[in-house]
């Protein structure tokens, strides 16, 4: 075994304090934050995703291998010379306008983050200008909208619009996720993808990210 896979592993199981003292130490050995980042923390929250897709893991899990991830995020976070060049991408992500939901849509933060993603998090009750305002002055890659009533579903096709107006839509791909929303809604609305929870949310857009 590795040591990074000693770091895997300590995320996997969920062991925040021991991940980031082990990024600590391995920092003070001379190993690069980036080496650390894509051969321990992203390999450990794949594996993370894979387990919860085929439901072999539950929420709790989830959330606990998160906070490891984070806490060792924050030690070698500092210590990148350029952290958007060791991104996988840019994704600006919030909760459509009109709705205060965001428990799924925090989930796709912390795993699209665990999988080397630059997210810029809007939270919940997001315009369709915000959304644009955050697209343009972080240049990102994908705009992800969630949203979880029935009601609010039409405010993703309004943000959509309003990237077109914006002259942004064909510069960024579209996902968009929530109980009220399929597959077939997000053609019908132009959206270019969907994921129904947050490990396919990492899938979708690592697709979107190779047609970018």
């Amino acid at each position: 075994m590795t040591a990074f896979e000693d770091l895997a592993n300590l995320i996997i199981s969920g062991q925040h304090s021991a991940a980031a003292q082990w990024a600590n130490t391995e920092l003070s050995n001379g190993v690069s934050p980036e080496d650390i980042i894509e051969k321990g923390m992203i390999p450990g929250m794949d594996e993370i995703g894979r387990r919860w897709k085929d439901q072999e893991i539950h929420m709790p899990e989830v959330l606990i291998a998160a906070r490891a991830m984070k806490s060792c995020m924050a030690v070698v976070k500092p210590l990148l010379a350029n952290f958007a060049d060791t991104s996988r991408g840019s994704v600006v992500i919030g909760t459509v306008k009109g709705d205060l939901h965001d428990i799924g849509k925090n989930l796709v933060v912390m795993m699209l983050e665990g999988a080397g993603y630059t997210v810029y998090d809007l939270g919940n009750d997001v315009a369709p200008e915000a959304f644009v305002k955050a697209a343009e002055e972080n240049a990102v890659d994908i705009v992800a909208m969630s949203a979880l009533l029935t009601t609010t579903v039409p405010m993703m096709t309004e943000t959509i619009e309003a990237l077109k107006r914006a002259e942004l839509r064909e510069k960024v791909k579209v996902m968009i996720g929530g109980a009220p929303v399929s597959d077939e809604l997000a053609k019908q609305i132009g959206a270019d993808g969907y994921a129904p929870d947050g490990a396919s949310a990492v899938d979708v857009i690592s697709t979107l990210m190779k047609s970018h």
